[in-house]
């Protein structure tokens, strides 16, 4: 600390890991407040910054924000902004966890009766992500949904083929974009995240539940407008 627990802009650097140019484009786009000058040249910043900088750096990097809406959250509500990001980590984190466990092209062609054809189409459709490790538990499980259908005769001798998964990627996608808005704004500063993950992870059973009901009632209603 230089003076009265005041830092200079290399110490501010140092302790964020945001280089010195990177903080004086900061504070031109008006993402940190004004430093204490105590003269033309020489300027010091509360320690208070460094925790902010890191903030916004994080932001920038792992959401892909632009610095107009950092700035406008920061301007709002910082520790909800730095709340928001602790419980996205969380969440992410649990989420990862899960798909650890990777299976080989190979195998999954062996176990779920699939076509080599078929699975690429898949892939090249980005409704499966795999990583050069294989395919993780959600893909998995998309594989053998899609095996089910086809041992069923969902399959192209009548006209059905991987393309129609993705009508529901894409009303999927939007429906995700809604809850993570809602779940964020509804417990992100109010939970501590960890038991924010717990409700979310608690909810996972349920929402599925409540999604097949709400399906096959939209069916039921959309079979009954077609006989009118």
């Amino acid at each position: 600390m230089s003076r009265n627990g005041l830092l200079k802009m290399k110490e501010l650097a140092e302790a964020s890991g945001v280089s010195t140019g990177t903080i004086k484009h900061y504070l031109r786009e008006g993402l940190l407040p004004e430093p204490v000058k105590t003269s033309r040249n020489m300027a010091y910043y509360p320690p208070e910054f460094v925790e902010r900088i890191k903030l916004i750096k994080r932001l920038q990097e792992e959401r892909f924000l632009p610095l107009a809406v950092i700035r406008s959250m920061l301007d709002d509500d910082p520790e909800r902004a730095r709340a928001l990001v602790e419980l996205e980590d969380r969440i992410l984190e649990r989420a990862l966890a899960g798909e650890e466990e990777r299976v080989s092209a190979t195998e999954l062609r062996r176990r779920y009766g699939i076509p080599r054809e078929a699975l690429e189409r898949l892939v090249e459709l980005e409704v499966l992500s795999p990583t050069a490790r294989g395919f993780g538990r959600s893909d998995i499980e998309i594989v053998e949904a899609i095996g089910l259908f086809r041992a069923g005769g969902y399959d192209e001798r009548i006209g059905f083929t991987v393309y129609d998964t993705l009508r529901y990627k894409r009303a999927l996608e939007g429906l995700a974009r809604e809850e993570v808005a809602l779940l964020m704004e509804r417990l992100a500063g109010e939970l501590e995240p960890e038991r924010a993950a717990d409700l979310i992870e608690a909810g996972v059973e349920p929402l599925a539940e409540l999604m097949g009901a709400l399906h096959r009632k939209a069916l039921v209603a959309e079979l009954r407008v077609r006989r009118l």
